[in-house]
């Protein structure tokens, strides 16, 4: 199971260690991977910017060049004997330098997109995870929009962290060897530019630093209301449509979007301002340094030292502005996004509350019976309370009626055999074990829940039959078999697909009875040794109500049936019926006791 190491407490540099911590021991190899590329490119940098030095002097000066410090030892070692070999020479060498410096930037950038991409995706597919895995409770305490823009937070660590902590390290280790290069060619014009150029980005960063904060709280606040904006107002489309109220769900999505874009454009023009002014600063001081070293000693003479000089910082102010505005950018871009990836940490940061899935473990032995005993449940420490000192058994193989009237209790009851909910009072016991988070999800192993509301995927009949069971593992042959056991294969294969016809976004194109059927078949399918039906049946007519819960029956005594039902056909099978009441068991009776005493059933 995944832990955090790490929790959320400061902005800034703690996300970095945050991020850090996360990672899996083959992305942190591959991280050293990457910083020992950015080291090759940094050393192929110096040796780039230091080959042009020697080659434009041979150029200006070819007798001269025998003398300088940086082509002596060449000449020395390659045993050159003239100009004429020692200009072939740099040319070439100098042509071999920049490629190679080229291939190696190539190289780095290419690394470290990928890999900031893949450690993007791991994250996301993290806390996705991390979400599916948190208790039912959880997941009736949050609103939906926030998880899901939590989860695209969480991608987005990628331009906000990822990408801009490996452009910040890899681009300071290459403008250190550029500026290298630079200093051994000219100190005291390097150290000024060096100098001007960093108290204007510090300056830059300072006199923005609370702008870029509060475009980075907007843009974390306004994600969320985006999200619930579309979520909503597609969620109830056809509300929506018949109330016509399509201005205002525009509106809400409007009001969320426009601060956060301009937040981000704000952002965005902030991280590119100090280029045009870099820019003319670098070109007023190559054009200064070379009024200054030409006017050095006479103009034949001070143009033949200056060229050189002038070329190779030159080309080293070419190689550095980018860099030094790429460092910036990305500050301000990490920056510009502390409150998101504080989200976005925040939901990487919770434990993974449940373990396993049906596929990986054993389920829970179940031979006797299901026991609640004193059972007390609310859903805070401040709400009253839905299930009061409830005790119940169930038999195996027993077929149990629940009813009562609406907010009695009953679904959270059964929420509660299901493990979904853990008691805040009492026990649950199966087989006389307690259930506890360790054996919660054994427990579910056993069961198959078919709700009123059925949820379909975007996906073919069969897939949705075998719900969570990936394609090529669908046992065709059982989902036709379960299907005619719901009352829905006739249906279904007098379409032109049969069980491949497509269902659309949520069963859209399936009338409620059909989906209802489907999500029967889906409990069958689990071959689960208990069902619980919550209004199941609902949506079908009396007569294909009938024959389904007929062809339940034949599924023997090994099977546990629960029912919660609105109508009493749907319980007259039931070998006893609970009527709860306020949280509590009012009456457990025989069927047959129950309906000489009840004409009709409230639920």
């Amino acid at each position: 199971m995944y832990k955090p190491k790490l929790q959320i407490k400061h902005l800034g540099f703690n996300h970095i260690c945050q991020v850090w911590s996360h990672l899996s021991v083959r992305r942190k190899r591959q991280c050293l991977i990457l910083g020992v590329l950015m080291i090759i490119a940094s050393i192929a940098e110096v040796i780039s910017i230091g080959s042009l030095f020697p080659f434009l002097g041979i150029l200006m000066s070819p007798e001269k060049i025998f003398v300088n410090s940086f082509a002596s030892p060449l000449v020395t070692f390659f045993r050159l004997h003239g100009p004429d070999e020692l200009l072939l020479f740099l040319t070439l060498f100098f042509i071999v330098a920049v490629i190679l410096s080229g291939l190696a930037r190539l190289l780095l950038f290419w690394f470290q997109t990928k890999l900031s991409r893949e450690i993007g995706a791991d994250f996301s597919a993290r806390v996705y995870e991390l979400t599916l895995y948190q208790p039912y409770s959880w997941h009736t305490s949050q609103n939906s929009s926030e998880i899901i823009a939590g989860i695209d937070k969480a991608g987005a660590l990628v331009g906000s962290i990822i990408q801009p902590v490996f452009t910040i390290f890899g681009s300071t280790l290459i403008m250190v060897a550029i500026l290298s290069a630079m200093l051994a060619v000219e100190p005291y014009l390097t150290i000024a530019t060096l100098v001007s150029l960093g108290v204007i980005y510090f300056f830059l960063a300072y006199v923005t630093k609370h702008k870029i904060k509060k475009n980075s709280q907007t843009i974390a606040l306004q994600q969320g209301k985006i999200t619930k904006a579309v979520q909503e107002g597609l969620g109830g489309i056809r509300d929506v449509l018949i109330d016509g109220t399509q201005d205002f769900y525009s509106k809400l999505y409007s009001e969320a979007l426009l601060p956060s874009n301009t937040a981000s454009a704000s952002n965005q023009f902030v991280a590119v301002t100090p280029r045009f002014a870099i820019e003319a600063i670098g070109l007023a001081v190559i054009a200064g340094a070379a009024y200054f070293l030409t006017s050095m000693g006479g103009s034949s003479k001070g143009v033949s030292h200056a060229i050189p000089i002038i070329g190779t910082l030159a080309m080293g102010a070419q190689r550095l502005l980018p860099v030094l505005q790429q460092i910036y950018s990305s500050y301000i871009r990490f920056k510009g996004s502390e409150f998101s990836n504080k989200d976005a940490l925040a939901f990487m940061a919770r434990p993974m509350l449940i373990t396993g899935g049906k596929s990986k473990i054993q389920a829970l032995p179940f031979q006797k019976a299901i026991v609640l005993r004193d059972i007390g449940y609310r859903y805070s420490q401040n709400s009253p309370w839905v299930l009061k000192a409830l005790s119940l058994e169930i038999a195996k193989g027993s077929r149990v009626g629940f009813i009562g009237a609406t907010g009695s209790g009953k679904s959270t009851l059964l929420d509660m055999v299901m493990g979904l909910l853990t008691p805040v009072e009492g026990v649950m016991l199966i087989d006389g074990e307690a259930l506890t988070q360790q054996n919660t999800c054994n427990w579910q192993a056993n069961i198959s829940h078919v709700p009123q509301s059925i949820f379909l995927s975007d996906a073919s009949i069969a897939e949705n039959i075998a719900f969570g069971v990936a394609r090529d593992k669908i046992d065709i042959k059982y989902v036709e078999y379960v299907a005619q056991k719901a009352q829905i294969a006739t249906t279904i294969e007098g379409w032109p697909n049969s069980y491949d016809t497509q269902v659309g976004e949520r069963g859209i194109r399936l009338s409620g009875g059909q989906r209802q059927r489907i999500g029967i078949a889906r409990a069958l399918y689990k071959r689960s040794n208990v069902i619980i039906f919550d209004e199941a049946t609902s949506a079908l007519d009396n007569t294909t109500e009938e024959l389904v819960m007929d062809a339940i029956d034949t599924l023997g005594r090994d099977v546990t049936i629960l029912t919660i039902a609105h109508r009493l056909t749907t319980i007259k099978r039931c070998d006893f019926v609970v009527e709860i009441e306020n949280g509590s068991i009012k009456q457990v009776q025989v069927l047959n006791n129950l309906i000489i005493k009840n004409k009709s059933i409230e639920a």
